[in-house]
């Protein structure tokens, strides 16, 4: 608790106001992600290289936009610091670990934004959702990844729309992830999506006891990769249940 509360005051001053309520969800991530490191590693190993192999044979390597860059233990981001002239990562929070870690490897190519990616607030103000549509205006874009994200817009947005009761459409929650899909597919470049698309809750029996689709009925696209990434392990939320996710990449 010492540590997570010292990432979250550290992280405070250095994340916009707007997106300061964040922190704590970020944080908890980091926390989950170092207790379940040994869980998690195939999953981030997997996500690493369909970005690697999406990436393989661009003939132009100019910028990349890494959607969801988060604790970036997914992403390969040596090799994206290596083969790119510019890497720019876009997320809510940028963590002061995270930052630190980009500031002691030394990388004068990498550019960190703050963004919210969900498009909620532009559905809110009756405006057709383009919550991608900032792409555009990158200059020299060649490469965009969507990071193990579409499924926490999904998420978070049914949180705000569940604390706005009345206030938003009933179809908000797909209507967005449908959004950030066909952002994705309009682009002129290259795109990888790493995205988790289905839940399980499994007793310690191998009993599957509750199962949900993370898309809301949205279809991905086809995927080229696909496997299995152990969010909850047994002990993590419960000693009775684990949580696990189905993953796939596309591009």
């Amino acid at each position: 608790m010492i540590a997570e509360a010292f990432l979250y005051g550290a992280t405070w001053p250095l994340t916009g106001k707007p997106h300061r309520k964040f922190i704590r969800y970020s944080v908890n991530l980091w926390s989950r992600a170092g207790r379940c490191a040994g869980e998690w590693a195939e999953h981030e190993t997997m996500s690493r290289n369909a970005i690697r192999a999406a990436m393989a044979d661009l003939r132009q390597k100019r910028t990349a936009v890494v959607l969801g860059s988060g604790l970036l233990r997914d992403v390969p981001i040596d090799e994206l610091a290596r083969a790119f002239d510019t890497v720019v990562l876009v997320d809510l929070v940028h963590l002061a670990s995270v930052r630190l870690w980009l500031g002691a490897k030394g990388y004068r190519n990498v550019r960190l934004i703050e963004r919210d990616l969900s498009g909620y607030d532009d559905l809110a103000a009756g405006k057709e959702p383009e919550p991608l549509g900032f792409l555009r205006s990158v200059p020299y874009l060649d490469f965009v990844v969507s990071a193990n994200l579409l499924s926490q817009i999904g998420r978070g947005v049914k949180r705000r729309c569940e604390a706005e009761a009345g206030r938003m459409p009933e179809d908000t929650v797909e209507r967005l992830i449908a959004a950030h899909l066909a952002g994705l597919s309009g682009l002129s470049c290259r795109n990888c999506l790493v995205s988790d698309i289905a839940y399980a809750v499994i007793d310690r029996n191998g009993k599957t006891h509750e199962e949900a689709d993370l898309l809301h009925g949205v279809p991905p696209p086809p995927s080229k990769a696909a496997w299995i990434w152990p969010v909850a392990p047994l002990g993590e939320e419960s000693r009775d249940y684990r949580i696990e996710h189905k993953v796939i990449a596309a591009w």
